[in-house]
């Protein structure tokens, strides 16, 4: 299988997890986000999503899956250990809240396409973007901490924890307190510690800028 992605793109980096988590083998295969006007514009990529996004899924057969959710979907059904959701019906439902609060509530709000529009308005970019990962990641934290444990849900790693560590990554790069977090970090602490996120951050991936010069 091939993962199409970008070093720094959020939602390659949910799926990065998830494929380390499920212990699946893939090559990466770079498209570049910035460089040349955007290589997920060229005709190439776009047969493989029209949407001109990544990451996209390429199974061994040809056949493309995108969105990074479901990706992930997939990887539960096709490989189900470990399980991406608990088993309670009302718990999966509370994991794929959370979930969709990032997916849907704050990411494509900060996301390269997004800002570039509200700069050619003659917009703060910038001020968007942080106003609504500050009011995401409030919202998130409230629904989080009388459900999370070492993760958001519990004890188990969810894919609710795949879409927060990437998306806290972004609340640094745009410098927002985390202060009022407390649930959050600490979640974010414990996946800091599981090798399948350590292998997933963006500096350690092959197009990450210099990537070559640690060989």
């Amino acid at each position: 299988m091939k993962l199409y992605g970008y070093w720094r793109s959020s939602a390659s980096w949910r799926v990065r997890i998830g494929l380390n988590l499920k212990g699946v083998q893939v090559e990466q295969v770079p498209v570049h986000l910035v460089r040349d006007g955007g290589e997920q514009k060229a005709a190439a990529h776009l047969q493989r999503n029209p949407m001109g996004q990544v990451p996209v899924l390429e199974l061994e057969d040809g056949r493309h899956i995108t969105q990074s959710l479901a990706i992930l979907s997939y990887l539960d059904e096709a490989f189900p250990e470990p399980p991406l959701l608990p088993t309670d019906p009302v718990a999966r439902a509370q994991v794929r809240s959370m979930t969709q609060v990032i997916n849907s509530g704050i990411q494509p709000l900060q996301n390269l396409y997004t800002l570039r529009l509200i700069d050619a308005l003659g917009k703060d970019s910038s001020m968007w973007a942080s106003h609504h990962i500050a009011r995401g990641l409030a919202a998130l934290e409230r629904m989080a901490e009388p459900l999370a444990g070492s993760y958001l849900m519990g004890d188990q790693i969810t894919v609710a924890d795949l879409c927060l560590i990437p998306q806290l990554y972004n609340a640094r790069r745009f410098k927002i307190p985390l202060t009022k977090l407390a649930t959050l970090t600490r979640v974010e602490e414990s996946c800091r510690e599981h090798p399948a996120f350590q292998d997933a951050v963006p500096e350690r991936q092959p197009d990450a800028p210099d990537a070559a010069s640690k060989g």
